[in-house]
């Protein structure tokens, strides 16, 4: 039962995503299963809110794609950087709730846009940056360059 409990706090955020993909792909089906029906049907405004129903779908679907992608191509840049000893360290001082101390996010921040500036062909300086947008408060930008880091990782996939 341990192990059980271990491996579930190890692997929670793969299990809640898992429940949430299975949700939308119930969620994707039961639309398009909806709009062939109303595109069957013999009212011409049925036919046209099944066509445009049938978008949802297909929207849907490469959007869960694209972030499922983006999740395995994040967690493996990680695996890599933390095999080579490059994860950025999480010892930024904390509030009793828990959250990091905003002048000290900044702080560490500039280290690592000025390394990104440095290299900016390197993905591992644009995930590290996405960390300190992370740590900062700032999602959009934290999203961007680990989206960047991504499209430069691509690239430059090593051997494995």
């Amino acid at each position: 039962m341990d192990t059980f409990l271990a491996a579930f706090r190890k692997n929670r955020t793969k299990i809640w995503v898992g429940a949430v993909t299975l949700l939308l792909v119930f969620y994707l089906v039961v639309s398009f299963q909806r709009s062939i029906l109303l595109l069957t049907d013999n009212n011409l405004a049925a036919k046209a809110i099944g066509a445009a129903y049938l978008v949802l779908p297909i929207v849907g679907a490469w959007a869960l794609i694209r972030e499922l992608m983006f999740g395995a191509r994040t967690e493996k840049m990680a695996r890599i950087l933390e095999a080579e000893g490059g994860l950025p360290v999480d010892d930024l001082p904390r509030t009793p709730a828990g959250r990091i101390i905003r002048a000290a996010a900044d702080q560490e921040f500039e280290k690592y846009r000025a390394e990104a500036e440095a290299a900016p062909e390197d993905w591992r300086s644009w995930f590290r940056l996405s960390c300190a947008y992370d740590a900062a408060g700032d999602r959009k930008r934290a999203r961007a360059s680990m989206r960047d880091a991504g499209r430069l990782f691509r690239g430059n996939v090593p051997a494995s």
